[in-house]
C-alpha cells in the first residue's frame, strides 16, 4: 500500500486528493514538522533536504509531490484523470501540471519563507510575490472562460494540483477570485474526493496533537 507522509495543510495534500479521486488505497503517516524533526538523519534518509511529504510503495520510497502524483496515475490510474499520449490535450495537461507549482507555488513559497526569514517582513517583497501570484490566477482565469476544467470538458490531475495551490493563494493572497476562477474553484472543490481529503487531513493533524499529548 502506498504510504504518504504527510503534515496538515502541506502538499501530499494533491496526492492524497488524487489517491482519492482514483480510490487508490494509502496510508498517512503523519510527520512531525519541528524543524528539528526534519533536520535529523532519520527524516533526512526519506528526504535530503527535508521537506514533506514523502511517498514510499513498497521498497520505493520517493519525495516532490508533483511526482508523486504522475507515479500514482501512471501505475494505477488505468488511464483516469490524464489523457493519452497521443490526445491533442496531453501537451496542456503537462503544461498546466508544472505550471501548478513552478510558476503559481512558487510566489507563494516565497511568501512563506520571507514571513519565516524575516522579521519585519519584507514587504517589497511580498508585495511583488503577491503580484505574480495574482498574475497566474488571471492567466487561469482567461484559460477557463470558455471551459468546465482546464482541458475542456474532463476533469484531470492538472485540475486537483491548481485547486490546492488556489487554498495557498486565498490564504495568503486574497479571498477574491475572478469570476470564472471562482466558479471553477466550486465545482473542483464540491468533489466527493475533495471532501474526503480534506477530512483525511484534518484527521492527521488531530492524530498529531494526540500524539504530542502523550
Amino acid at each position: 500500500m502506498l504510504k504518504i507522509y504527510h503534515f496538515p495543510g502541506t502538499r501530499g495534500f494533491r496526492v492524497i486528493w488524487v489517491c482519492e479521486e482514483l480510490s487508490v488505497p494509502y496510508e498517512i503517516v503523519p510527520v512531525n514538522f519541528a524543524a528539528e524533526y526534519r533536520a535529523s538523519p532519520e527524516w533526512r534518509a526519506l528526504n535530503p533536504v527535508g521537506k514533506v511529504p514523502v511517498m514510499t510503495d513498497g521498497d520505493m520510497t520517493m519525495f516532490e509531490s508533483c511526482a508523486m502524483m504522475q507515479y500514482v496515475l501512471d501505475r494505477y490510474g488505468d488511464g483516469r484523470l490524464q489523457p493519452a499520449k497521443d490526445d491533442p490535450t496531453y501537451a496542456h495537461y503537462l503544461q498546466w501540471c508544472w505550471f501548478a507549482e513552478a510558476t503559481f507555488a512558487r510566489p507563494l513559497g516565497e511568501i512563506v519563507n520571507h514571513r519565516r526569514e524575516f522579521k519585519p517582513e519584507l514587504d517589497d517583497v511580498v508585495a511583488e510575490m503577491k503580484g505574480r501570484a495574482t498574475a497566474c490566477v488571471a492567466a487561469l482565469d482567461a484559460a477557463l472562460s470558455d471551459r468546465d476544467y482546464l482541458l475542456g470538458d474532463t476533469l484531470s490531475a492538472a485540475d486537483l494540483s491548481i485547486c490546492y495551490v488556489m487554498r495557498g493563494y486565498r490564504r495568503m493572497v486574497s479571498e477574491s477570485l475572478p469570476a470564472c476562477v471562482q466558479t471553477y474553484l466550486d465545482r473542483v472543490t464540491a468533489l466527493p474526493s475533495y471532501k474526503a481529503t480534506v477530512k483525511a487531513d484534518s484527521e492527521t493533524g488531530e492524530r498529531l496533537k494526540d500524539e504530542n499529548e502523550d
